[in-house]
This record gives C-alpha cells, structure tokens and sequence, in this order.
C-alpha cells in the first residue's frame, strides 16, 4: 500500500476522487495507527509518520468511499494525570462523516478492568465497537436553496425523525423511522398544511446507547448522548450504513426545502457517550482526554455540569475548533438550516461560571456562516447557576422556559399569575429588551420532548415512568401540570370535555403569543405517552406517534386553524415590542397594546397584583404596528381583543366601548370546533359575552 505524507487540514477523512486524506490531533500520543478495516474482521495498519501542530496525518491513494478505519493510539496511560491512551481500543475519528455498525457492550470496549479500575484494560475493542468510514462527499443538490424564513414568519415543528414516522400508515414498512420517511410526500403534506415553516430534529448526530440501558433492554431513543459531531445517525438510514446516510439525509433535506421547511437540528455539543472516569474508550478518551474534557483538580475525574457524566472542555481551542467545523460541515455539506444546542449554559462556561461572552459565543459570532443561521439555545445545564433563560447573546434565541411555565400555571388555576403572563404573551420584554433583542428572541413552548405530552400535561397530575427502570424517580416532578379531575384514563365525559377544552387553551395561546411558537409532534392529535414525562429510553409504541385513521379531529383542525389565523395577521407575530402608547405617523388614536377587566375597564396595578384574578382581556391594535415591511412599508392589520377566562367559572366580558364598534368571534376555545372563520357571530360595542370557565375567546375587527 501506498502511505503519502498528505496533508493536515482538514481534518478527518476527505476523498478527492483517486485517494483519502486522513488526518487526527492529538498531543497525548507517541504514535498513532490508521486502521483499514476488512469485511473478514482483518485490519490493515498504517503509521501516521507526519505531525503538523499535533495532528498526525497522510494520503493513501485509492482508498475508496465506504472504506471503513479507526485509529489506533499508543501513548501514556496513566488517569492520575488525565491520560487513557491505549492501542487496544480501536477509536472513532472526531470527524467521522459517518459511522458504521453499533457497539456491543463489554468489558472490551472500556479502558480498565471491571473488577479492578486502577488496572489497564488491553482487550481488543475492534470487534465491539462502531468504525468511521470514508464518504463520498459528492451530491446533487440541483436548485436546492435555503428557505430562509424569516423569525416573525416561523412556525417550529419539533420531532423525533424514527418517532415522527414509525407508525404512519402511509409509509412504506422500509421507510419507516428512516430519514427517508421523514421525507416521504405524506410526511411532507402534514407539515405543510399544518402551516409549520420548520422541522426541529431530536438529535440525528451519531449517538450511542448506554450500556446501562442496553442491560436493562432499553435504549437512548431520545439520542442525546453524541459520539459523532459529523455524521448522521446511521440507525435511521435505510439505504446502508457505508456512506448511504449521508446520502439520504441529504436527500430528505432537499425534499423539505422543496416544500418551504427548514431543518434545524438539535445537537449535543456539551458532553460526549464516553461518560465519567468509568465509561467506555471510545474516540476522544483514548484520543487526548485533557485537551477534550473538563477534568476536576484531580484529572482522574470529569467535571460534569450536564448530568451525564462529562463536559466539553470549552477553553481548548480543539473543542472549539470541533465544534465549529461540525457546525460548518452540516450548514455548508448537508445543507441545514439552524441549530438548537442542548443544554447551551455548559458551552457558555469556558472556566467555572455561565460566561456571556465565552469563546464560543465570539467565533459564533464572527462566523460567516454559523452566524447566518437560526440559533437556538436551551438556556440551562444542571451546574451551579446554569438557568440562564433571557441571559445570551443578542444574536441567539432561547427556548423560553419561563413561557412553558407561565403559561401553563395560568391555565391550571395557579394565583397571581396574570402579570407575568401579560409578559410572556407579548414577547417576555423583561428578558430580551434590555440587551437590544426583539420578541423572536422567544422560542415560545408549552410541551417538548422533554416532559408530559399536551394530552398528558391536562390527564395527570403525577408522572408515570415506572417503565423507565428507576422505580419512578427520575423525571421531573414538578410539572405545573392539572389532570382535570381524573388521573389519566377515564369515560367521564365532563373531565373529558374540560382536558380537550385546556389543550385547545394551550394551543390558541400559543398561536396568539408574540414570538415564535413551537409545537412538539404529535400534540395536535393529542398523542399521550401515558403519563411518561421522561421517555428518552423508550424507543416503541409509548413515545411512536401514532397517526389517527383520518387527519380530520377536531384538535388538528383546530391547530391548523390556530397556525394559519397567526400566519395571516402581522399583529400576532410583531416584530418589535409592544409600546403601550398609540404610534407615531398613523391616524390611529389608540394604543397599540390595551389591558382590560372582564368588566370592560383598563386594568389598575390592583387588578394586576390581585391574588385570585384569573381573567384578562387584551387589546391588540393591528393598525399601530411600528415596525416597516420589507420594502419600508407601513404594515396594518385588523385589530384583535383576545378575552382570557382561566377561572373554574363562566364570566361576562363587556367588550370595550371605545376600541371598535363591530366584531366577530373568529376563536372560542369552548366550542369542539373553536369556531372556523368566518362561522362566528357578530359583536358590537358594550355587548355583553359569557365566556365557559377555562376558555378564551377572540373577537376580530376589520382594519
């Protein structure tokens, strides 16, 4: 075989069309091994001779796409000093494009013994664990071009890509919890009528199930727990795992664009699979532990601010440089269109503290390409201080969890709710403004993955997740969540009634927020995990979508109709705060915001402090937008006076006397139906209306 010295950068395995260039850092290593790996299990060895800056590498002409290989690293093994190199584990490249086969797990695939962890474990890992391949990088991407839709225009569609499309009847058994079936015209026709303008993908990064869970016959469903920051998970490939992935989750991104969707990719940059200082030698452990990991002051140890057993090491400019060439790889290769980073407080630590202004917010920033797209971040870790909901930067949006909360306490009946919601209904001013962000700085959500369903948030007070394995503790359990009168299943059709009356609640606010909304799949069928609020290791029919006969419930008409109403009128998706004053240059005398009692008058310090209010009424003035369109237009748009009734009685609104003489409902929350447009009765000024307990209602005014 020919060995040519190659070249260092870029990382990893690139082929050219008559050869790969393979090259790896490490600074721990007296010598590494490239590992061509043979169908018969024989292996080909091939020192990597050359070091530039500590990244060793060469070009082997003629080795193809689809070539799988792992390196070898004989270096110093001593954990006392935070070093686990060992030749006997055959590693992953860190910059894999993909990644073939799964691990088996055994004492061969960890660095020490299980009965003696201060001993060196020399157990060959090759015939256990996952390899690299080498792709091929080539794709047609013919017109493919990035919808780029704007915040103020995005409607987000969280899914799980096996979940999304396991059980739909429409699918081909083959593509089913495949990236191809998430492509599927099926798949593609629900989003889109649904009005979603983006799909946010669980995690589709090279992932691993945990040995623990694997004992217990479980698996890591949800997928956080990252091996591969470049490649595409290969169990939802259904074309081959040599290559094939890459293909078809390029096919299945190509396909959504076509349609107008986004991808966003949920991604896992804050920790790796290999866990604590008794986890398994995967790739970056036996690669240079020190430069990749936190380590505590005695470098046996890992510092763990993610709950899963280590952390990146954000000051090393290996992690960070990793990090950003995996995020070019996947905007610039594999044509995605933003990111939501998972427990985004632990990027942000580059020593002890949650930093603002760390590393990885400067390079993002600076990044030509990174910072052009939507990103995301889950604004908490479970480390000292990680909450950090308002606190990134002005380029980053936030999964608002004070929202959730917020939102979800008002509807459940908790007191002295009603002035925080006021503010997390109109954009969360508190959090964003003060470091010059707009209301799209809100991710607005009521359910994710993360917790109880929709339907499970209104059936149970408790979680349920005894099918977990951990005797029901783990999960969150406080939930803010109300079963309505009856834990979980029940044929009373009055608490039957009320929970779908509180999960069209949640949706219509939702959909009336100022912000940008996202729906977790399946809630508008209703879908229920049974009162599992933590199923990341349930990868069957309890967290498995499963597709109703017909597409025509009552919930689903209503979502769309919810999405759609927020799609057509501005004033529901503004894109600056609200003032609270009329605005300059229009004939309008009226406030573009106004806050109202039930009895019809403007809501004193008194009414916003009282303990026991639980119904508001708000004036939404589409013909007072400050903001210009596109071409520096005034924009105007009908006037909304959206009602609240989160109290356990019926109430009389009186509909203000100087905001409009006529009106019509176009949204009642008590109906099955919610009222389809242009089916609601007409209101005038000083009209009376009774709204249900727990319900709202939404009159319109022509502009």
């Amino acid at each position: 075989m020919q060995v040519w010295p190659g070249e260092a950068y870029p990382l990893g395995a690139t082929y050219d069309g008559a050869g790969t260039n393979f090259a790896v850092f490490t600074e721990a290593a007296d010598r590494v091994e490239l590992c061509l790996l043979h169908d018969d299990g024989s292996e080909t060895a091939v020192e990597l001779r050359e070091s530039d800056a500590f990244v060793r590498h060469a070009y082997l002409p003629g080795v193809m796409p689809g070539q799988r290989y792992g390196f070898r690293v004989h270096g110093p093994y001593d954990p006392g000093r935070g070093l686990r190199c060992n030749s006997a584990k055959l590693l992953l490249d860190p910059y894999a494009k993909a990644v073939s086969g799964s691990i088996r797990w055994g004492e061969e695939v960890y660095g020490y013994h299980f009965g003696a962890p201060e001993r060196r474990n020399d157990l060959d890992s090759a015939p256990h664990t996952m390899t690299s391949v080498v792709i091929n990088p080539y794709f047609d991407w013919g017109d493919d071009r990035p919808p780029r839709t704007d915040y103020h225009h995005t409607v987000i569609y969280e899914a799980h890509v096996k979940g999304l499309t396991m059980r739909h009847p429409g699918l081909p058994e083959e593509l089913r919890g495949t990236y191809a079936g998430l492509a599927h015209p099926v798949i593609i026709e629900h989003l889109t009528k649904l009005g979603v303008t983006a799909i946010e993908l669980m995690p589709v990064h090279q992932f691993v199930d945990d040995h623990r869970l694997a004992d217990m016959g479980l698996s890591n469903y949800w997928g956080y727990n990252t091996i591969g920051f470049f490649a595409p998970h290969n169990a939802y490939a259904s074309w081959g795992d040599r290559g094939q992935q890459v293909l078809e989750f390029k096919s299945a991104v190509r396909a959504l664009h076509e349609a107008g969707i986004e991808v966003i990719l949920d991604v896992v940059y804050n920790h790796t699979a290999e866990g604590n200082h008794l986890g398994p030698t995967l790739s970056f452990k036996g690669l240079d532990n020190p430069s990749y990991y936190r380590l505590t002051d005695d470098p046996r140890y890992y510092m763990d601010t993610t709950g899963t057993g280590n952390s990146l090491l954000m000051r090393s400019p290996h992690v960070l440089q990793l990090i950003m060439d995996s995020l070019r790889y996947w905007v610039t290769d594999m044509h995605v269109d933003g990111f939501r980073f998972d427990l985004a407080a632990t990027l942000a630590r580059q020593f002890h503290e949650v930093d603002r202004l760390s590393s990885f917010f400067d390079l993002v920033q600076q990044d030509p390409v990174v910072s052009q797209v939507k990103l995301i971040a889950e604004p908490w870790d479970v480390g000292e201080g990680g909450y950090q909901v308002g606190n990134f930067p002005p380029l980053w949006t936030e999964w608002n969890g004070k929202y959730r909360d917020t939102v979800r306490d008002l509807w459940r009946g908790e007191p002295r709710t009603l002035a925080e919601f006021a503010s997390r209904l109109t954009g969360s001013s508190d959090l964003y403004q003060d470091d010059g962000r707009r209301p799209l700085a809100s991710i607005n959500f009521v359910t994710c993955h993360d917790g109880f369903t929709l339907h499970d948030l209104v059936a149970y007070n408790e979680k349920h997740n005894d099918a977990n394995g951990e005797e029901n503790r783990d999960g969150e359990s406080h939930n803010r969540s109300w079963n309505c009168g009856a834990e979980g299943d029940t044929d009373d059709e009055e608490v039957l009634r009320l929970r779908a009356r509180q999960m069209r609640n949640f949706i219509a606010t939702l959909m009336l927020s100022q912000g940008v909304p996202m729906i977790s799949h399946g809630d508008e069928f209703a879908r229920t995990q049974h009162g599992n609020n933590n199923a990341y290791c349930q990868d069957n029919e309890l967290s498995w979508l499963e597709w109703p006969e017909s597409l025509k419930s009552d919930l689903l008409e209503f979502t769309r109709a919810m999405v759609w109403l927020r799609r057509d009128h501005p004033v529901f998706r503004r894109r600056r705060f609200f003032h609270g004053r009329p605005v300059e240059g229009t004939h309008d005398e009226l406030s573009d915001i106004a806050w109202f009692t039930p009895e019809g008058g403007e809501m004193t310090q008194q009414d916003w402090d009282s303990a026991q209010a639980s119904a508001l009424a708000v004036f939404l003035n589409g013909n007072a937008i400050s903001e210009p369109g596109p071409r520096g237009e005034r924009i105007a748009d009908d006037s909304f006076l959206l009602m609240f009734n989160a109290s356990p009685e019926p109430l009389d609104f009186l509909v203000p006397v100087d905001h409009g003489r006529q009106w019509q409902v176009v949204v009642d929350t008590a109906r099955p139906e919610g009222v389809p447009p242009g089916t609601g009765e007409k209101v005038a000024a000083g009209d009376r209306i009774r709204l249900r307990d727990r319900s709202l209602t939404v009159l319109q005014r022509p502009a």
